[in-house]
């Protein structure tokens, strides 16, 4: 917290490059590093679309999907059968999950509108709600 990352560029699950940069320092950012076998991340869902229907236009919601027993393949065939309405990218090369320094899956990084990080937490029972009414109104969270 308080620590403003070099955001990496990493790929959609396309394999085309994605500058993670395009969207940090922009508008506040809320970064999950996700995994399909990811129990946690299946319990936090529902706070994240909840925080994607309440913050949509205010708030990029990025999930990166990281390369452990992951392919975009195996990505792509599970958002077929699981939708989820926010961005999906893929850190093959474990780019953002080192500059993020993400430990495991489920864990949530918040940047305000200046690309500085006000919020990291992991597992379910976060409150990605605060999290990011703190970074909302006045662009900041400060």
């Amino acid at each position: 917290v308080g620590a403003k990352p070099a955001a990496p560029v990493v790929e959609d699950l396309a394999g085309r490059p994605f500058d993670l940069g395009e969207v940090v320092g922009k508008k506040p950012v809320l970064l999950e590093f996700w995994a399909t076998w990811c129990p946690r991340c299946a319990a936090l869902l529902p706070k994240l679309e909840a925080a994607h229907a309440r913050f949509g236009d205010q708030v990029a919601i990025v999930s990166v999907a990281v390369a452990v027993n992951e392919t975009p393949a195996s990505i792509r065939r599970h958002l077929a059968g699981h939708p989820i309405p926010f961005q999906f990218v893929w850190d093959g090369q474990g780019k953002a999950v080192r500059a993020f320094q993400a430990p495991a899956t489920s864990y949530v990084v918040v940047l305000d509108a200046t690309g500085t990080v006000t919020y990291t937490g992991l597992g379910e029972d976060q409150d990605i709600e605060k999290a990011l009414t703190a970074v909302v109104g006045n662009g900041t969270g400060r």
